[in-house]
């Protein structure tokens, strides 16, 4: 174990390269690497990849079905091993014109750093690196064994991560996992997220004919594809927001009575995000923060994210569209499997007379979460206290998703996260932003988890 004194030393040094560190997410940033457009992955890789060799790291840029992943691994004095997962791919930065200064240049104001990718996910690759380092410089070697896989295609829903990490179980081994983000709520007081929901992500499509035509001619006699896919999705939700689909609720696993006691202890951010997203109140004219927060991540969802069909330009085109889409988010609790939610949903269409409602697939994964009482879990918990002073808000699961069913279920692994956003990041959306001072303590709570790994508990032991 890392005492006090070599801790101390370790934020000394971390503090003191603050600016070699920011250097290293600029050259990051700087290089896009949007997958939705395929726009510079295979560089993005490579610099990742440098990063990792830099520091002393054996790595392997390894190829998948579509992004590379890069993998690198090194040894330690302590029989454990630390998994970081990250990813190297960012979302597209479009609307340009909303951006205060270029997405892919990084630039200072004040003491935030904007550019994509800052929070999510590059900001956070930096700080593994940064906090490797600075271990390095003061213990002179590494106290656990370090494992990176970092992917390229997390935001477009990791499509060929589960069968990578499959095919690569015993080289992924490890006794515990960072997740990609992590970072400080809007009181600043670090998160602890242990779960994920998990997604079922579908485009539905009618189509009524060959070509549009003019809403005159056939307006009374022509079937329109965009009314066929609304009456279509007004089947699949009340007003209620209960969802109609048969089964749908079947395999949902209600939160444990440790879940509800975790959910109790949250903050009352109520308030706070009602004046975020500029909202009049929540669904169901629900107030009592209890039953928001429960609702919020223990509730599974049908979300229309996008409508398309017709002529949507300025002023007026008398046109009955041919073709209609609508892009559809199933937010899944444990223990919903997205394969069965297609299968469910597709039936009900059939069962409603929408049998020629098309049905395509765009990914997904179910939603797993660690146990709060595990010893890695307390481990990240005390050295997120020591690094900012406050004890960590723990969240049992939070309403996004991603890839780590196949972390908890393959590798069996507890998984944790640690990162420098904060509230106010807008990862995502344009002006993307890290603080300067949650880039310093995300990098020294890196730190500290890799220099107490050492002393990790056995699995099972509270």
């Amino acid at each position: 174990m890392a005492d006090k004194a070599t801790l101390a030393q370790i934020d000394a040094y971390i503090e003191a390269h603050v600016d070699s560190f920011v250097e290293r997410l600029r050259t990051l940033v700087n290089q896009p690497s949007v997958a939705a457009q395929n726009l510079g992955i295979e560089n993005c890789a490579a610099l990742v990849a440098g990063m990792l060799r830099e520091q002393g790291h054996r790595v392997e840029v390894m190829p998948t079905g579509g992004s590379p992943v890069v993998y690198a691994e090194s040894k330690g004095q302590a029989d454990k091993t630390l998994l970081f997962y990250q990813h190297y791919d960012v979302q597209p930065a479009e609307p340009f014109d909303l951006w205060e200064s270029p997405p892919f240049e990084l630039t200072r104001r004040g003491d935030a750093l904007y550019g994509r990718g800052t929070s999510d996910n590059k900001g956070n690759i930096v700080a593994r690196i940064a906090a490797i380092e600075a271990i390095q410089h003061v213990m002179g070697t590494l106290p656990c064994a370090i494992k990176f896989l970092v992917e390229g295609e997390e935001e477009i829903g990791s499509v060929n991560l589960v069968p990578f990490v499959k095919q690569h179980r015993k080289k992924l081994a490890a006794d515990a996992c960072i997740w990609e983000f992590g970072g400080v709520n809007f009181q600043d007081r670090p998160e602890l997220v242990l779960g994920l929901r998990g997604i079922c992500y579908v485009e539905l499509s009618a189509r009524t004919a060959s070509t549009d035509a003019h809403s005159g001619k056939g307006g009374s006699i022509f079937h329109n594809a965009a009314w066929r896919l609304v009456w279509a999705l007004g089947t699949l939700k009340g007003r209620d927001e209960r969802i109609l689909i048969p089964g749908f609720y079947d395999d949902v696993k209600p939160p444990t009575a440790r879940d509800l006691e975790i959910l109790a202890a949250l903050p009352d951010d109520i308030e706070d995000m009602k004046t975020r997203y500029g909202l009049k109140g929540y669904l169901n004219d629900m107030t009592d923060p209890a039953e928001i927060h429960r609702a919020e991540v223990f509730q599974p969802t049908c979300t229309i994210c996008g409508l398309t069909s017709g002529y949507q330009g300025p002023g007026s085109k008398t046109v009955l569209p041919a073709e209609a889409s609508a892009k559809i988010d199933f937010r899944l609790v444990p223990d919903q499997m997205p394969e069965a939610i297609i299968a469910k949903l597709r039936a009900h269409l059939d069962a409603h007379g929408f049998d020629d409602i098309g049905i395509t697939d765009l990914g997904g994964g179910p939603a797993a979460k660690a146990d709060p009482d595990d010893p890695f879990i307390r481990l990240v918990h005390a050295t997120g206290e020591e690094v900012y002073g406050v004890a960590p808000v723990i969240h049992p699961l939070i309403g996004g998703s991603g890839p780590n069913y196949v972390f908890v279920h393959e590798l069996n692994v507890p998984i944790a996260t640690v990162g420098v956003g904060h509230a106010g990041s807008g990862a995502h959306a344009p002006n993307e932003n890290i603080r300067l001072k949650d880039f310093i303590l995300g990098i020294k709570h890196t730190a500290h988890v890799i220099a107490r790994m050492g002393d990790l508990e056995p699995r099972g032991v509270k």
